[in-house]
């Protein structure tokens, strides 16, 4: 069978693109572990705050705001706090301007999250802008749209040879062998290799890793209305999950493409940064990971056809903001391939095209 699109990643670009053009024709889906959303997508720290990133980011992210808003228990309150010590008054300056905070006393910080060092944190702010995403169910809602339009899953799915064929693609994957009119490359830290691989020159993208750890619920508080807590310029960032405590070095290591695992090191100096501005312990760990967060050469999102091919489309360079932008995107996404008008201005669509690396 030839399919009309075949996306090459299981993410939450890949089957929310999915998802949407399934409405315009058949779509098959290959992704190459066992599951959907097993690598970037599946360690997220699952937040929606719209005005983290680049400029090209917040306005994917604010258009994104009102399509989650329709569906039903995607978004829970959070809240997010940024915290600093005394020699960091400029970087939180810009943070506070930056996401839109407000200042906060030390003791009004306290007050919403106790274990706050009162010796070491001198400036706060709060916002009341970031939500909670529950990821599994926003791609399952995906999936199940795609199989309800006919679409196809295919995982254990790994690509091996990309070929041009009449009309379109030759795919060769674990799964078999398939055919497609337009190849929509989503592969996330791979994106590269999956356009060599099909003869299309690569752009540039560099996957950079990103470690976590589970902790207990510090002092045997309840976490769960505490914001999400970041060090001022990003240094750390810590967020409830599941009546645990998620805590970040929030690192950028530049990494090849394979599926990641937290430095023990670097995870160890994250926790230290956190372990500096409260007044509990970590004594131990729960569980640890990492993922791997892939950007483009100027660190903007990467979505439109191939200036030389246009039957090969880019859907990539989601960094860490592929689940906060996904609406928006996969609308995108449906309007460039089905030559829909777009509710996105005409310069953030040229910010966004695969053409300015051309």
């Amino acid at each position: 069978m030839k399919h009309d699109f075949l996306i090459i990643g299981g993410g939450i670009a890949g089957i929310s693109a999915a998802a949407e053009l399934s409405e315009l024709g058949s779509v098959l889906v290959l992704e190459g572990e066992a599951h959907l959303a097993h690598h970037a997508s599946g360690r997220s720290a699952a937040l929606f705050e719209p005005r983290y990133g680049m400029a090209p980011v917040v306005a994917l992210s604010l258009a994104s705001e009102a399509p989650f808003r329709a569906m039903p228990g995607m978004l829970a309150e959070r809240g997010l706090m940024i915290l600093a010590r005394a020699d960091q008054a400029e970087v939180f300056a810009r943070d506070v301007a930056g996401f839109g905070l407000s200042d906060i006393s030390v003791a009004e910080a306290r007050g919403m999250v106790p274990i706050l060092s009162p010796d070491a944190v001198a400036f706060a702010a709060v916002a009341d802008h970031a939500w909670d995403i529950d990821t599994d169910l926003l791609i399952q809602t995906h999936a199940k749209r795609l199989r309800g339009n006919g679409g196809t899953v295919l995982t254990k799915a790994a690509v091996s040879a990309i070929t041009r064929v009449p009309g379109g693609w030759q795919v060769q994957s674990a799964a078999g062998v398939h055919e497609a009119r337009i190849l929509i490359n989503a592969a996330g830290a791979w994106v590269d290799r999956i356009a060599a691989m099909a003869g299309v020159q690569p752009i540039g993208f560099t996957p950079y890793r990103r470690s976590m750890a589970r902790l207990p619920a510090p002092g045997g508080h309840d976490v769960s209305r505490w914001p999400m807590l970041f060090g001022a310029g990003e240094s750390w960032y810590a967020k409830p999950d599941a009546g645990a405590l998620i805590v970040s070095p929030a690192e950028e290591h530049a990494m090849d493409p394979h599926d990641a695992w937290a430095d023990d090191m670097v995870l160890a100096e994250g926790l230290a940064r956190y372990e500096e501005m409260v007044t509990e312990p970590v004594t131990r760990l729960i569980a640890n990971w990492a993922g791997l967060r892939t950007f483009s050469p100027d660190r903007v999102l990467v979505i439109g056809p191939d200036a030389r091919q246009p039957d090969f489309f880019w859907l990539a360079g989601q960094g860490g903001y592929g689940f906060q932008t996904s609406p928006a995107v996969a609308q995108l996404v449906g309007d460039l391939i089905g030559g829909r008008g777009s509710v996105l201005p005409e310069a953030l669509r040229a910010q966004l095209s695969p053409a300015r690396f051309a």
